[in-house]
């Protein structure tokens, strides 16, 4: 699907090919349906709240950029919202929709929009926004934008030109509103999910505060704490530095095998969300990016040392055993029978640990601790029943977790 959408001839034909039974498809530039909003914006006194496009997920109102006036605004804060007016973000890659309805409308008085976005206002006797705001959130729409998206500007994005000829199928009222109807169903399930995946994950970090600090519950009885420079621990704990219970690892130069196709980890593989490797790139030798030079095996915990991606922290899985990463990871290779990689890859991801790192941080551009630095950091050292014990009750609510994102 991704090769035929690779142009713009494409993407229309596949257009034609999906039209929905026998609904007539309507360009957006259509007059009779559709109005597409230019720039420019209504004088306004006091202040006003900005949204760019990266105040928007998916559908839902994130964080506003900030507080505007009129007279002191940027020059992107140009594009006035209207009742039943529904916006997407131009650029290519980018899933953002947002629309202003009877069910929202105090909030058109409230914020002014980039021109990032693109706004189409909807004739209400004919088309409900909400619909329109469903197409625009589809796969099938956003795959048509990114093909259509012009590479005039830094980052391809749509101009009015392409929104004019993009169609979409435009079923009667009656049959728009029960597609509404089942989608906000079907979103609601999403969030309720979210919700429990929400408490399941706060559940986690309290419980890894209480475990990092009075250890395995089984270990508990009788035991005295001990105030430590990571902080306080139980007595019987060791604190060593990461670097003593870790192994050497190798790294490798592809040019030698030019022919060598291989699976290669970036610190955008990584979920910071979730903690494990999402997605990868292959290359051969001879085309592989030049920080492609660390050799990982199964087991091995990746710890992105980069801003802003600190927080990407990942086991490697069979899947990737002999394979590449990026040198903005560091590899932590755990010893056997000193060390329990889930103990430490759970420690190593808490937040305390990551603000001890980012301390450590260097250089100007492109602020990174150095796989040095990161060895003298200092962790706890339990018993390794307890480690393992620790490990097991982490993994417990991870598995939790994981079965609660299947369900949504």
């Amino acid at each position: 699907m991704g090769l035929i959408l690779g142009n713009k001839i494409m993407a229309k034909m596949l257009y034609k090919n999906q039209t929905l039974f026998d609904w007539e498809p309507v360009k957006l530039g259509d007059e009779q349906c559709f109005e597409i909003l230019g720039s420019g914006i209504d004088k306004f006194e006091e202040e006003k709240n900005y949204l760019s496009t990266s105040s928007i997920e998916k559908n839902r109102i994130k964080t506003p950029e900030g507080k505007i006036t009129y007279q002191e605004r940027p020059s992107r804060a140009n594009m006035q919202p209207r009742l039943n007016s529904v916006w997407f973000a131009r650029m290519k890659d980018t899933i953002k929709v947002y629309s202003f309805t009877e069910e929202n409308k105090d909030e058109i008085s409230r914020y002014i929009l980039s021109t990032g976005f693109a706004g189409i206002l909807c004739n209400a006797n004919k088309v409900l926004p909400k619909y329109v705001e469903k197409i625009f959130l589809s796969k099938w729409f956003n795959n048509l934008k990114d093909a259509l998206a012009s590479d005039k500007a830094i980052q391809k994005s749509l101009n009015n030109e392409d929104i004019v000829n993009i169609e979409i199928p435009l079923p009667p009222p009656s049959e728009q509103k029960k597609i509404v109807y089942v989608l906000d169903s079907i979103q609601d399930a999403i969030r309720a999910q979210e919700k429990i995946i929400e408490k399941t994950k706060e559940l986690k970090k309290s419980m890894m505060v209480d475990l990092f600090k009075y250890g395995g519950p089984s270990f508990r009885k009788g035991r005295k704490l001990k105030k430590t420079e990571i902080g306080e621990i139980p007595e019987n704990w060791e604190v060593v530095e990461l670097g003593e219970i870790i192994e050497t690892t190798s790294n490798i130069n592809l040019k030698r095998k030019p022919n060598k196709k291989i699976k290669y980890i970036d610190v955008s593989s990584i979920s910071s969300e979730f903690l494990k490797i999402i997605e990868f790139k292959e290359y051969y030798g001879k085309n592989a990016p030049s920080r492609a030079r660390k050799k990982i095996k199964t087991g091995d915990i990746l710890f992105a040392t980069v801003r802003p991606y600190l927080k990407r922290v990942a086991i490697v899985s069979n899947e990737f055993n002999e394979e590449i990463c990026s040198t903005a990871f560091c590899i932590i290779r755990c010893k056997d029978n000193v060390i329990d990689r889930f103990f430490l890859f759970n420690y190593i991801s808490t937040n305390s640990f990551i603000d001890r790192v980012t301390f450590m941080q260097t250089g100007a551009n492109y602020p990174a601790v150095s796989d040095k630095d990161l060895f003298i950091q200092k962790v706890p050292l339990p018993s390794p029943p307890e480690q393992r014990e620790i490990a097991e009750i982490l993994q417990t609510i991870d598995q939790k977790i994981e079965i609660e994102q299947k369900k949504k």
